[in-house]
């Protein structure tokens, strides 16, 4: 059994403008799932795919009040494309951010409601991933997430360092998965999250069972009321297992 990377969960206060913002950052098309939810995906995909990595923007009060722990980096195809993108991105209500980058080649902004990502490089490594080059999740240990999430999911690990792990797609399509090394350690719930759901003929709670023996915990809360499993990662960042699809 295994589960695959299908979406990143983002919460926010206009989840339908939010989804307006990164339908045009990304081109991709918008269905309101519910008032409260948007979906973001690219035109004609097919979902689950690992092509991409898809979007769900769900509507919540709380405010942000720190740094995100995922965030997502752009893709760009040379300084032209990257300086052309930073400026429609400004267009489109999204600001430069300074989370202590110091002088770096790629640029970090924030969107309308705060959510750092980060405009990159040129780089060939990304150069057929789509708008996504990459979805980055700080933490303190990369080797122990490359360890967790290399077994929980069947993505290929591509490189694992002190400082940082990164893995795709076996199939070696759609954007990369990154735990970056920070000093600083998870102190409130995520407002952004990944998404992660097993194969159609697998079973939703044997699979939440295998993911606790390698690590995951629950978070304590109330789960009676959704019908897929929120855990937690070794680090304490909460995930969602979906139904098998």
């Amino acid at each position: 059994m295994a589960t695959r990377l299908v979406q990143i969960n983002m919460k926010a206060h206009d989840n339908t403008a939010l989804g307006r913002f990164w339908a045009e950052v990304l081109g991709w098309g918008v269905d309101n799932e519910a008032p409260t939810v948007t979906n973001l995906e690219p035109v004609g995909f097919t979902y689950p795919a690992p092509e991409a990595v898809c979007i769900d923007i769900v509507a919540r009060p709380e405010a942000k009040t720190v740094k995100n722990r995922v965030h997502l980096d752009l893709a760009t195809t040379s300084t032209a494309h990257q300086a052309e993108l930073v400026a429609r991105l400004k267009d489109l209500g999204a600001t430069l951010a300074d989370v202590g980058q110091g002088d770096v080649p790629w640029t970090v902004m924030a969107d309308p409601e705060g959510n750092e990502f980060c405009v990159l490089d040129p780089r060939p490594i990304y150069r057929n991933t789509g708008p996504i080059a990459a979805v980055v999740v700080d933490c303190t240990d990369p080797r122990e997430m490359a360890r967790f999430w290399g077994q929980a999911m069947d993505w290929t690990l591509h490189e694992v360092t002190d400082d940082h792990a990164t893995m795709r797609s076996a199939k070696d399509v759609g954007p990369y998965l990154e735990f970056v090394r920070t000093p600083d350690t998870k102190s409130v719930w995520n407002r952004v999250h990944l998404d992660i759901r097993p194969y159609p003929d697998d079973d939703l709670a044997t699979e939440a069972a295998r993911l606790r023996a390698l690590g995951a915990t629950d978070p304590d809360f109330d789960q009676s009321a959704i019908h897929w499993t929120v855990l937690a990662d070794p680090e304490g960042n909460e995930f969602c297992l979906l139904a098998p699809r």
